[in-house]
């Protein structure tokens, strides 16, 4: 029998993924899907590196406005439907760096962390979802702080799962400039009060959370 690896195989690579341009988003309409982002805008399944499974899905796109991301987890407990919990019912973490910065250990001023936070709602399938951005740890230099309300966002319940959708406008990423920089540094925590929380590549053994060089990148691509 193998003994088990003390470092998870993503601790050796360090990972480029496409992210697609994809015009008319986030749609204006109240009703349906906020961006509708396609199967193959999907972020790769890194858990499978050490024989594990991804429970959630990440979608990515991108236009001159900013970045798009769709989160599809698959299965809840019936407890987290009958019970309000203090925690809520998930949360979700991004880290957006627009420089891409790969040889600092410590957060700059371009690096953001947004967090979002998943209850349910009054009506049944429906999720409430509050953005907020916070400072990141030991950060050299803090991003500005946006304001939060300009960030669209849309969850809900369906019969597998649950869907999160959140579009960063430009304007609460700084430096978000397509035109002369074509690659992010981008990271995820999924977590939620019944499965252990899903990371893309290493996860909280490292400090993800405040070490921009542990992050992937997503190349915005046409």
């Amino acid at each position: 029998m193998l003994a088990k690896p003390l470092l998870p195989q993503a601790f050796w690579f360090r990972f480029a993924m496409p992210c697609t341009k994809i015009e008319g988003i986030p749609r204006e309409s109240a009703l349906g899907s906020l961006l509708g982002l396609p199967k193959a805008s999907s972020l790769s399944d890194l858990q499978q590196l050490d024989e594990g499974s991804r429970w959630a899905e990440v979608r990515v796109g991108w236009n001159t406005q900013g970045l798009g991301l769709t989160v599809i987890a698959e299965g809840f407990s019936p407890q987290q439907l009958t019970e309000r919990r203090p925690e809520g019912f998930a949360v979700v973490t991004f880290w957006v760096d627009t420089r891409d910065t790969r040889n600092v250990s410590r957060a700059t001023r371009f690096c953001h962390k947004f967090v979002v936070r998943l209850e349910r709602g009054e009506s049944r399938g429906r999720l409430n979802a509050m953005v907020t951005q916070r400072p990141i740890a030991r950060a050299v230099a803090d991003a500005p702080i946006a304001r939060c309300d300009q960030v669209p966002v849309r969850a809900e319940l369906n019969k597998t799962g649950w869907v999160l959708e959140l579009f960063l406008p430009g304007q609460v990423l700084n430096g978000f400039d397509p035109e002369t920089n074509r690659r992010l540094g981008f990271a995820y925590q999924i977590a939620d009060q019944i499965r252990e929380d899903q990371f893309l590549g290493i996860g909280r053994d490292f400090p993800v959370g405040d070490n921009p060089s542990l992050w992937s990148t997503l190349e915005l691509r046409d």
